[in-house]
């Protein structure tokens, strides 16, 4: 007889799949719709997460759905690279007029943002000859093991899998709340090109204009536009990994938006195809042009599916004005929890909402940046689900709690989440 509970599918998932790929809460998911998920024994949850910020145009909206049905009738795979597809042609040419900056534009299409980051490297090289990468700590850019290389954090994503690829270097990442500057994080490049690698051996530097699991800390905006002169200054390929921050999440369709810096590269995954797998580089057509023919590309790259989820998701993103949206998702965000961070001064540290619908609250122990608190984060969010909220931890020490609701999110389940949120704190607490 099938299981139906989800202690039952727990233990069976723990006998089947390896324990690498855990899962936060025993929670198993049986339908879902827009901002609101029911698991197998039919309990209800409001949904925070988003499947780590990919159905921003919320579970199964309509448009989205219609689109994948119609293109079910024509066909499921060819291989774009054998018999190519309109879909995949009509999405680079969005993607063109979309991605910031007025140079003229290419796109490849690939399935994870793992290999968007992947490829990003591999066309800088072959446009550079040149073969060092360098990255931030606590950034994330994938479990691959060229992008466990460039993430800037062990445990869990890198650690037992060394060694990682050579040239890769690391730089702190500017974060005022944790005491380092933007002109730390300079310096600290600058070192690197004195000690490590010249600046002319360095083919890209790769930065998340808001980091993602790194803790949800914005890029400042003189920080973006400084790496931006700096790459400029020694021929460097400037990537900017957009796979969590991109397609409206932040109140701009692309973050970097904010600072008025066109990257040479960017990484697109995530919130692309609401919920469908695909992932893009779009970035400048003379350095896209680099590789040879073949020497980009992949079996399942750019599927015909994805490909016309994400031009419904566009559309929609443009028809329900969910760019600006995001901004109002933000100040009701940011007004709650400002408020309960003046009820607890002492365990909310730091709370991070500038950046549209990617918002997260650092908790601390007496105040204190330099004192995090996992063991408070972990019961929070456990906590959560047992009152039907889905949120997901971050941060390079363990103690950030992000919130990444669907864009088309209810104001009122804003409302509704927030209100567990702050009793969950509470028990945590008592």
């Amino acid at each position: 007889m099938m299981t139906q509970s989800n202690a039952g599918w727990q233990a069976r998932k723990e006998a089947a799949i390896a324990r690498g790929q855990g899962n936060i809460a025993p929670v198993y998911i049986e339908r879902a719709e827009n901002a609101e998920m029911w698991d197998v024994e039919g309990k209800r949850y409001i949904d925070f997460g988003t499947g780590i910020a990919v159905c921003s145009t919320g579970h199964l909206h309509p448009g989205v759905k219609a689109a994948v049905d119609r293109q079910m009738q024509r066909f499921s795979h060819t291989c774009e690279m054998d018999t190519p597809y309109d879909s995949a042609v009509e999405l680079a040419e969005k993607l063109y007029d979309l991605a910031p900056g007025d140079s003229p534009k290419k796109s490849i299409f690939v399935t994870t943002g793992a290999e968007a980051v992947e490829n990003c490297v591999k066309i800088a090289r072959a446009h550079t000859g040149r073969r060092g990468v360098i990255a931030f700590g606590g950034g994330f850019h994938g479990r691959t093991l060229l992008a466990m290389g460039l993430t800037g954090k062990i445990t869990p994503y890198k650690n037992l899998f060394g060694p990682f690829p050579a040239e890769i270097y690391h730089a702190p990442f500017p974060i005022d709340y944790h005491g380092v500057s933007v002109e730390d994080s300079m310096t600290a490049l600058e070192a690197i090109f004195q000690i490590d690698i010249a600046p002319q051996d360095v083919a890209a530097i790769i930065v998340e204009p808001v980091q993602g699991e790194g803790g949800f800390y914005p890029a400042p905006d003189h920080f973006m536009r400084a790496l931006r002169a700096l790459c400029d200054e020694h021929g460097i390929v400037m990537i900017a990994d957009e796979i969590q921050t991109g397609f409206a999440r932040t109140g701009r369709f692309f973050c970097c938006e904010y600072a008025g810096v066109e990257p040479d590269l960017v990484t697109v995954a995530k919130g692309v195809a609401g919920g469908f797998p695909l992932a893009a580089v779009v970035g400048k057509s003379e350095i896209m042009d680099a590789p040879l023919p073949g020497g980009l590309g992949g079996t399942y790259a750019g599927s015909p599916i994805a490909c016309t989820a994400a031009l419904a998701v566009i559309e929609a993103i443009s028809a329900e004005g969910l760019v600006e949206r995001s901004k109002l998702i933000e100040s009701m965000f940011r007004e709650r929890l400002l408020a309960l961070q003046e009820k607890y001064p002492a365990v909310i540290g730091d709370v991070r909402a500038s950046r549209g619908a990617m918002i997260a609250i650092e908790l601390v122990r007496d105040g204190d940046s330099k004192r995090p608190d996992p063991g408070l984060t972990r019961a929070v969010v456990a906590g959560a689900y047992q009152h039907g909220l889905v949120l997901l931890s971050c941060g390079s020490r363990g103690n950030v709690i992000r919130f990444l609701p669907a864009l088309t999110i209810p104001e009122d389940l804003i409302t509704e989440g927030l209100d567990i949120l702050e009793r969950c704190l509470a028990e945590a607490l008592s």
